[in-house]
């Protein structure tokens, strides 16, 4: 029997798998061809890829700020057009660091695979600056002034040693708004700036920028009202917070002001969204405008969130404590205002913006406080001359915001002819979170002061201090200092100024009996007995109190205003002092023309010995000579270094034995001008100034248990022998009053300020006439009196 097998045939359901499969593998496959292709094709239309960017030539400005502003990168396609526009950005940081005839030649370099590098060559060429500041359509304020007010400046023969000269677009838009910012506070206000242009002369190596305004007349104050749209609110009520005043120029800043003042008034009696907001009617034909603030409850919107953005370095917490309001609290614009203020006068940062937008709620918005970080660190190596110290050095380094905790720190050396030391401060501006600053000091400062009192001095310690601001003009500070101070006299064969009591072997002349020969020993300069008693160390453990009041316009380089400080400290909490003192320093300062200024002084100090004291000196309500009042050119110019006051006429060294005394008081006139001819950039200013003075009442020891003669002192009633050293001292101690006239240079320079005075005495002590026709004991003068200092 056959048996037939019939041939095994594949699945149909296998065959059109593996079928699909094999047309998927054909379909993918040219996909990935027609994809590869595709790419290739965008490759060549987009250009070769840049394997990396390449500065080159650049030693003035630092490779990170020219790459930061690139917009060509590492793996992106190349690109001629971004290559050119970056071409534009490097000139543009070059421009903003003065430097704006800086050429910048691209080129690419080609690699394999379709890459390449593209290397920017820098030319930096010289430094070019601001070659002149112009002004059109001022009539009422000077060009000069003008400029003068800017932070910009000109280019002149000093410009190697500043930067302010360098074109800033933001450093102008700064200076445009300072210069509206001063018409408007002193009574401009129809004030506008109508337009500003920078070219740039390449011929002249410069920029010239033009600042075109309109001034219009200066307003006073008409009159000024409050109208208050909720019931609680009366105008009496914040009265006390007006700043300005009928009859007065208009001074937008004091508007400002009262804006602060009453929003912060209303809001402490519970009404948190009242708004104040200022209406000033013009009337051109009597030039005035008048005030009325109106004070209105506002729409009751909260703050959401407060964004802080671009603070690479400050910490968020430094600028939030600038604001007097938080997330959840009523929005009210005087206060944003207010802040954005004080962070601009921190001094952290390059820019502030402050903005707002829509919360998550029509009754939400959003401040974002946008700001940029600057450089607030300084290392300084300074140098001067004056007639007290003679040369000194310092090398200091300070930094404002210390790890971006807004904390003042420095640490500083001095070197000098007569004085040397080291100094650290720190200084914490919120302390425990609270708008109050804290600080400590640290000091240690050798004086030589043999030159006027024949003897040298170190002071070694430290201070607390807590400062506490009741309003923006008026501030108390509480100190509490603990110091040591070591009086030495030196007895040297160049300097024996102790020889009476501490003969020199070989070079002290003696009397037959071995004493020192008084008139050798006291001729050839000897301390008084007065600081001879004071040698050794001395522990003074004080707290004060200090009061100072400031409305001055500028700090530095104040027009107007007002300056007064009041100090009280008692020394007596522990240590070996005794002591109240008291001291005053009050300034007034008015602009009599433009660019004139009037200034007065007056100045003054007293102290009283408590008691008994641990110093062993004579009786218990003696002051060692160093607690006393030591005056001469800081009271009135004309006299030397310790030039005025009580002094000790009983040794033959009488010019140089000042002791000092516990009373002193003084006034000073003087009007600053400025020199014509000279640009005002320069810092060059003349002044002439009267001043008159006086210090005196010695309450030191007079007599000393060092045994003695047999000759009465017809003036301390104490015995002497006219051969050898006495045991007593006699004082004169005169109230007369003492003035002088002069005139003075100040220079303002980048090198820092220096002054030169020369002042002629009227009227001084002349002192006693000796048996000899010799005058003793009289004011030591000095008509001319340099100090500066520079920082390079």
């Amino acid at each position: 029997m056959m048996s037939t097998t019939t041939p095994r045939r594949k699945k149909p359901a296998a065959t059109a798998v593996i079928a699909l499969s094999a047309l998927m593998a054909g379909i993918t496959a040219a996909d990935t061809a027609f994809a590869q292709q595709a790419s290739r094709r965008a490759s060549a239309a987009q250009g070769p890829i840049i394997n990396r960017v390449v500065i080159e030539g650049n030693k003035r400005v630092e490779r990170a700020l020219i790459e930061g502003d690139l917009q060509l990168r590492a793996r992106a396609p190349y690109n001629q057009a971004a290559v050119d526009a970056d071409v534009q950005r490097i000139l543009e940081v070059y421009r903003r660091s003065g430097r704006g005839l800086a050429q910048v030649t691209p080129r690419v370099v080609d690699l394999p695979n379709g890459r390449v590098d593209v290397v920017y060559t820098i030319v930096e060429g010289d430094k070019t600056g601001v070659r002149e500041i112009r002004f059109v359509g001022n009539s009422q304020i000077s060009s000069s002034r003008l400029r003068g007010i800017m932070t910009t400046t000109e280019t002149n023969f000093l410009s190697f040693l500043k930067t302010s000269d360098v074109y800033d677009p933001d450093r102008i838009a700064n200076d445009l708004e300072l210069i509206r910012r001063y018409y408007l506070k002193n009574g401009y206000a129809d004030f506008r700036i109508v337009s500003s242009d920078v070219t740039f002369d390449p011929n002249g190596g410069g920029y010239i920028v033009t600042i075109a305004v309109e001034e219009g007349p200066q307003y006073r104050i008409g009159s000024v009202n409050v109208d208050s749209r909720i019931p609680e609110v009366t105008a009496e009520s914040v009265s006390g917070a007006i700043s300005t005043s009928a009859g007065a120029v208009y001074n937008a800043n004091l508007v400002e002001r009262t804006l602060q003042d009453i929003t912060t008034n209303v809001a402490r009696r519970g009404y948190a969204f009242a708004q104040v907001r200022p209406v000033g009617t013009r009337d051109p034909a009597t030039q005035t405008v008048s005030l009325a603030y109106i004070i209105e409850e506002g729409p009751r919107v909260y703050i959401e969130r407060l964004n802080v953005r671009g603070n690479s370095r400050t910490r968020d917490y430094v600028i939030r404590r600038e604001f007097d309001l938080g997330e959840g609290d009523a929005y009210n614009k005087v206060l944003i205002d207010r802040a954005e203020r004080r962070l601009n006068n921190l001094g952290y940062f390059k820019r502030v913006r402050i903005s707002n937008e829509p919360g998550s709620a029509p009754d939400r918005v959003v401040v974002n406080v946008d700001v940029e970080d600057q450089s607030t660190g300084a290392f300084s190596v300074s140098g001067g001359y004056s007639t007290a110290d003679g040369f000194i050095g310092e090398v200091a380094v300070s930094e404002s915001n210390f790890l971006g905790r807004g904390q003042f720190v420095r640490l500083a050396g001095q070197l000098g002819e007569r004085t040397n030391g080291v100094d650290f401060s720190f200084t914490e501006p919120y302390f425990l979170g609270y708008r109050m600053s804290a600080g400590i000091d640290l000091f240690s400062k050798f004086s030589d002061q043999t030159k006027y009192s024949r003897y040298e001095n170190r002071v070694t310690g430290g201070q607390l201090r807590l400062g506490l601001p009741f309003t923006e003009e008026f501030t108390l500070t509480l100190r509490y200092s603990l110091f040591q101070q070591d009086l030495k006299i030196p007895n040297t064969y160049k300097q024996p100024y102790n020889d009476c009591s501490a003969p020199l072997p070989g070079y002290t002349q003696l009397n037959a009996d071995g004493t020192p020969n008084r008139f050798f020993c006291e001729g050839n300069g000897e301390a008084s007995l007065a600081i001879k008693e004071s040698q050794g160390k001395t522990l003074t453990s004080l707290a004060g109190l200090t009061f100072n009041y400031n409305t001055l316009d500028n700090v530095k380089d104040p027009r107007n205003g007002f300056y007064a400080e009041v100090k009280t400290d008692f020394a007596g909490l522990g240590g070996d002092s005794r002591y109240f003192r008291a001291t005053g320093d009050a300034r007034y300062y008015y602009e009599l023309m433009e660019d004139i200024v009037g200034i007065a002084r007056v100045q003054g100090g007293h102290i009283i010995g408590l008691g008994n004291n641990n110093s062993g000196i004579g009786n218990g309500g003696d002051l060692r000579i160093v607690d006393h009042f030591f005056m001469g050119p800081s009271l009135v110019r004309g006299f030397a270094t310790n030039g005025i006051g009580p002094r000790d006429i009983s040794s033959l060294d009488t010019n140089a034995n000042a002791i000092g005394g516990t009373t002193y008081f003084g006034g000073t006139l003087e009007v600053q001008f400025p020199i014509f001819g000279l640009p005002r950039d320069l810092g060059l200013k003349g002044a002439v100034f009267a001043d008159a003075g006086t210090l005196f009442g010695y309450k030191g020891p007079t007599s000393f248990d060092i045994g003695g003669g047999s000759i009465l002192d017809p003036i301390n009633g104490c015995t002497q022998n006219p051969n050898v050293p006495q045991n007593c001292i006699s004082v004169l101690d005169s109230k007369k009053l003492r003035s002088s006239v002069g005139a003075s240079i100040l220079w303002s320079s980048p090198l820092g300020p220096i002054r030169f005075d020369y002042a002629f005495a009227l009227s001084k002590e002349e002192g006693i006439l000796a048996a000899n026709g010799a005058r003793i004991g009289g004011d030591r003068t000095q008509a001319f009196r340099f100090s500066g200092g520079t920082r390079f």
